[in-house]
């Protein structure tokens, strides 16, 4: 007979390492005294100049929380193209992918570069039916792809924030 859970050994493994787990110096991020704690509040992101950017900023704002005393400013610069993926016999574009990329740069208030990296993402929608809906799906798709783009830069802030200054 196998070992499952009726067997004693995988049931034995997994409670010697429940057990364990208190030992660890495992730390939520966000929790009091977390790295990612001094985070919220304290990042003032640069303005946007267009709707991407909008959507960007109002992401990062709403999982960061707007600055009360700026510590840092993060820098972007986004950049997006459509790419045709489905395409019809007759030669009409039925699909879009949407790429994104995020070139992005933090920085602490005396203009020192403390983190920063790239993060790309796509989305993608459909380009059937009328020039109305082609139009809404499109802009659903850039807002989707901002709130991944700034997902993936919060990430990479949470896991960097037990080494900023």
């Amino acid at each position: 007979m196998g070992e499952g859970w009726g067997g004693g050994g995988t049931r034995r493994a997994f409670l010697t390492a429940l057990l364990a787990l208190p030992a660890c110096t495992f730390t939520p991020a966000y929790a009091p005294g977390g790295p990612a704690q001094s985070l919220q509040g304290s990042i003032r992101v640069d303005d946007p100049s267009d709707k991407n950017g909008f959507d960007l900023v109002e992401r990062l704002e709403e999982r960061l929380g707007r600055p009360n005393t700026p510590r840092y400013r993060l820098a972007y610069s986004i950049t997006t193209k459509p790419v045709g993926v489905g395409i019809t016999p007759d030669a009409a574009t039925t699909r879009y992918n949407l790429t994104g990329q995020i070139d992005w740069s933090l920085t602490d208030l005396s203009g020192t570069r403390v983190a920063g990296g790239t993060v790309t993402n796509f989305t993608s929608y459909s380009a059937t039916g009328s020039t109305v809906a082609g139009l809404a799906a499109e802009e659903d798709a850039a807002l989707r792809l901002m709130r991944i783009l700034a997902d993936q830069i919060v990430m990479r802030l949470i896991a960097v924030s037990g080494t900023l200054p």
